[in-house]
């Protein structure tokens, strides 16, 4: 397989669980993350384990000098990416809007938002330019309907849903693949990243409830990126059984 898939936000996650099963179905991986030493483990491991060509780059897709930096610098062998996975994103903080920090709203926005799109406008040319292609933008079930003290980060996700349905409009015409991923509850980092380290908090989000994991996302992902040539999955939102929507879930 020659296949080049791109991951951001690698080290944990939706990330780390999509980055395992596309290495072993053997595409090779261009691996991103601002934690060095998660990296440089995963990068070990995908190629100990499942034996895969593996560019590891470590950079903050927060920065747009060093996204151009580090894509305009990509060896020849590399540049041909074929999939996108934007996936660095997080939430931060839970609070009324009128209470809110503004340190966690701009996380959450650089991040989400000016984050996926620093990675698109580096990335995408190179796919324009062959004429091939297929993003994947991680965006949540937050992005369709708001919830109480979600404000901002429900924002975020309403973003990259419009950003999505934008890029695939735009794309169009170079036979370019966009897709947004939309999770319900899934148990990784996310909770702890937003209650910034209360680990019972966290907890108390999923109590009760058999969530998604990441490997789910990753699987889903998977799915979409093998589809034949002439079908594209757009917009696809996923749950756990127990959850029906942002509101409504039932707790065993």
């Amino acid at each position: 397989m020659n296949k080049i898939v791109m991951v951001t936000g690698a080290t944990s996650g939706f990330g780390r669980a999509t980055a395992e099963i596309f290495a072993k179905n053997g595409y090779r991986l261009i691996i991103t993350g601002r934690r060095k030493e998660r990296l440089d483990e995963l990068e070990k491991e995908l190629i100990n384990t499942r034996k895969a060509k593996v560019l590891a780059l470590n950079f903050d897709v927060r920065n747009p000098d060093e996204v151009n930096f580090v894509i305009n610098k990509l060896p020849e062998e590399w540049k041909a990416i074929d999939i996108l996975i934007n996936n660095a994103g997080l939430a931060v903080g839970m609070d009324h809007i009128d209470k809110g920090y503004i340190d966690d709203w701009e996380r959450m926005i650089d991040t989400n938002i000016k984050g996926l799109l620093y990675v698109t406008r580096a990335v995408a040319p190179l796919m324009v330019a062959r004429n091939s292609g297929h993003i994947f933008n991680i965006g949540s079930i937050a992005g369709k309907d708001a919830y109480e003290n979600g404000n901002v980060y429900c924002a975020t996700k309403a973003a990259v849903a419009s950003l999505s349905k934008g890029m695939r409009i735009d794309l169009l015409q170079n036979n370019i693949k966009v897709t947004n991923i939309a999770p319900g509850m899934a148990e990784t980092e996310f909770s702890i990243v937003r209650f910034k380290g209360d680990t019972t908090r966290a907890d108390s989000v999923y109590k009760g409830i058999d969530a998604l994991k990441g490997e789910d996302i990753a699987n889903v992902i998977y799915f979409c990126a093998t589809l034949p040539s002439h079908v594209c999955i757009n917009d696809l939102e996923m749950t756990p059984t127990q959850q029906a929507s942002v509101f409504h879930n039932y707790r065993k």
